[in-house]
Formats: structure tokens, C-alpha cells, sequence
């Protein structure tokens, strides 16, 4: 098979996965686990405790793979390119791509996390001496 065809191959096959993934999106939340999550995470509003229940439910590489991803759509919201992006979240062009697609064709859960962040950074008080 000649490379032309399987970079070909590749991009048909991501492309449907993420197609896919789209048709898909709400179909994890019928299961009654994914719902209790949920109503776990609504229920948390002290920060130090949601930290300790998001360091006991994830694995450090869960819990910064999540940040980055984060950090990427924030990136592309800002129009920052793709080898920026992959430099500064040590993420794949591969997956910043995904997050590209639920930017534009997902359930608006990533603009609406990025809408909280650039809040939380406009609220931030002045460093003070210590």
C-alpha cells in the first residue's frame, strides 16, 4: 500500500470516528453511572474538596491529560495554531483535532468550561508581599 493511501486510509477512518463520536454524544448518558457522576460533581462546591475527589477518582496522567485538553480548547478558541498548541499541551495534532471537532460540532461543554476559566482569570486578585 503506497503512503498516499494509507494517509488516505487514516484520515477516512478519524473522520468517521469522530462523525461517529458526534451522532453519539449523548448515548454515555443513559447509563445510570455516568448520570451519578453527574449529580456528584453538581453537588461539589468547595474547591478543596473537589480537588481530592478528582485526585481520588483519576490517575495523575488522567488528571493532566484532562487539563490539557482544556488548555487546547482554550488555545483554539483564541485562534492559536495547532503547533503551538501541541508544543504547549504536549498533545497530539491528533487529538487537538477532536477537540477542534467538539469545539464546533459538540454539546458546548468545552465553550461553556472556557467561559468559567476566562471568568476565574478576570477575578483573579493582585499578588500581594508576603
Amino acid at each position: 500500500m503506497t503512503i498516499l493511501r494509507k494517509k488516505c486510509l487514516t484520515s477516512l477512518l478519524y473522520f468517521s470516528k469522530v462523525a461517529l463520536m458526534v451522532r453519539n454524544k449523548n448515548k454515555v448518558w443513559k447509563a445510570d453511572n455516568t448520570l451519578q457522576l453527574v449529580e456528584v460533581l453538581i453537588d461539589i462546591d468547595d474547591f478543596q474538596f473537589m480537588k481530592n475527589f478528582l485526585r481520588d477518582v483519576m490517575t495523575e496522567k488522567e488528571l493532566i491529560e484532562i487539563s490539557a485538553r482544556l488548555e487546547a480548547a482554550k488555545m483554539l478558541a483564541q485562534g492559536k495554531k495547532y503547533a503551538d498548541i501541541t508544543e504547549k499541551t504536549k498533545l497530539s495534532s491528533r487529538t487537538v483535532a477532536r477537540i477542534s471537532d467538539w469545539l464546533q460540532n459538540g454539546c458546548d461543554g468545552y465553550k461553556a468550561a472556557i467561559k468559567i476559566v476566562n471568568s476565574h482569570h478576570n477575578h483573579i486578585p493582585p499578588a500581594r508581599a508576603e
